[in-house]
């Protein structure tokens, strides 16, 4: 019997090339240039490297340079004798993307600009206990237009909000956080609701994402161009997982790739919130780490466990132990489906990442089966307990360098600020 062979199909975002295409993909293929040179490039050089005529570099080089995409930045040696050309390099000013994230020890905001450059970054502690979900958005509502007031100053105009939660998200909807007591929470539309009054753009888009997923994009940006495929496991709230292969995350068909804490490492084990049992969750959180000795008053899980741990404190020590074993196993696991050589180690775990590397390393030398000959990277991530709140900010720049006209389409004739209350 002959089986049938389906064709392959067309991908969705392919177009004929038609006059307007032509002029939108030979202006990102330039921008690709200015954005790849490691120093600024000259129009002279770019029309070089893209065999595009000088012309069209010029036409192009003006529209990016009006749109505050790129800037002149003094002179260019390409290494050849003659005179220094003008060099064409990325903006600090235009569009910046500004990322909200809930953290274990509290709520952050950031702006970064085309550079991929922090230009604010602000925290504020916080302990959850009897906040509902308006009253957590309400004040990243208020650190929102902060960060945006502080970067109006200087001539940059947010285009995007990103909002980083701890658990699965489908359409700005938080289906299940339950370290937040969230369940089927719309946070895009209360989030949006909190910041219309605060004199913000109104137009000012919102998405919602899994802190996992940005913090593995903000470790992608951070990282050096080798590191290009990897595990990133967040600790805190919950435990999750962002998954970047061959430099792209990977999401999953719906987008809920990455629940490591909801991965079974004792079958018969602790019951967990989600409804199952023995899950990775139970032995690694920090509620798993604190135990049943809450925090002090005005201290964060994430101070509470540090601290307990430098001091030697034998309850917290043994808990350490035990959610590095877990992990180790959830890990393996992980690994051996993937073919990952490094992990990197992010929020609480970025804290505690020496009390936990140890039993995690042992557990992942022993299960993993290629760990023999191809040893496993197991480190704390650059970022620290900051990367998702910069993945958020990241995630519209990343939009604007991949489709630089979609910033250019919209860009406001004057920029935008924030007028005071």
């Amino acid at each position: 019997m002959t089986a049938h062979i389906r064709p392959s199909r067309p991908r969705q975002s392919e177009e004929p090339v038609r006059q307007e295409n032509l002029r939108t993909l030979n202006l990102e293929l330039v921008f690709r240039h200015i954005l790849a040179a490691a120093r600024p490039i000259s129009r002279t050089e770019l029309a070089s490297i893209t065999g595009l005529t000088r012309p069209t570099i010029t036409r192009i080089a003006e529209e990016l340079l009006a749109g505050q995409l790129i800037t002149e930045a003094g002179l260019s040696h390409n290494g050849r004798a003659g005179r220094p050309r003008v060099g064409l390099t990325l903006s600090e000013k235009g569009p910046a993307g500004l990322g909200l994230d809930i953290r274990a020890d509290g709520l952050a905001a950031c702006v970064v600009d085309l550079t991929g450059t922090v230009r604010h970054l602000a925290f504020t502690p916080a302990a959850y206990s009897g906040w509902s979900a308006p009253d957590v958005l309400a004040e990243l509502a208020r650190m929102a237009r902060a960060a945006v007031e502080a970067t109006a100053a200087e001539d940059l105009t947010v285009l995007t909000t990103t909002l980083a939660v701890p658990g699965p998200v489908q359409a700005g909807i938080v289906q299940s956080a339950p370290e937040l007591g969230w369940r089927d929470v719309d946070a895009q539309a209360l989030l949006r609701d909190a910041i219309q009054p605060l004199d913000l753009p109104l137009d000012l888009p919102i998405t919602v994402d899994n802190e996992a997923n940005l913090a593995a994009l903000g470790e992608l940006y951070a990282s050096d161009n080798t590191l290009d495929s990897f595990v990133y496991v967040s600790g805190g709230l919950g435990i999750g997982a962002g998954i970047v292969l061959d430099g792209q995350l990977m999401r999953g068909a719906r987008g809920w790739s990455g629940e490591l804490g909801h991965v079974t490492v004792y079958p018969d084990g602790n019951a967990c919130p989600c409804g199952s049992r023995g899950c990775l969750q139970t032995y690694a959180s920090l509620q798993a780490v604190l135990g049943d000795e809450p925090p002090p008053a005005g201290t964060t899980p994430d101070a509470a466990a540090t601290g307990r741990a430098e001091a030697g404190h034998p309850a917290t020590i043994a808990a350490l132990d035990a959610a590095g074993t877990a992990l180790g196993i959830a890990l393996a696991d992980m690994l051996n489906i993937l073919d990952i050589d490094t992990v990197l180690l992010g929020g609480s775990f970025s804290l505690l990442a020496s009390w936990l590397t140890t039993n995690a390393r042992a557990e992942i030398d022993r299960r993993v089966l290629t760990a023999a000959w191809a040893p496993i990277t197991l480190r704390p991530a650059l970022l620290g307990p900051d990367a998702a709140v910069i993945g958020a900010a990241l995630t519209s720049i990343d939009q604007i360098r991949r489709h630089p006209t979609t910033w250019l389409a919209r860009r406001p004739s004057q920029p935008s600020h924030v007028t005071s209350a």
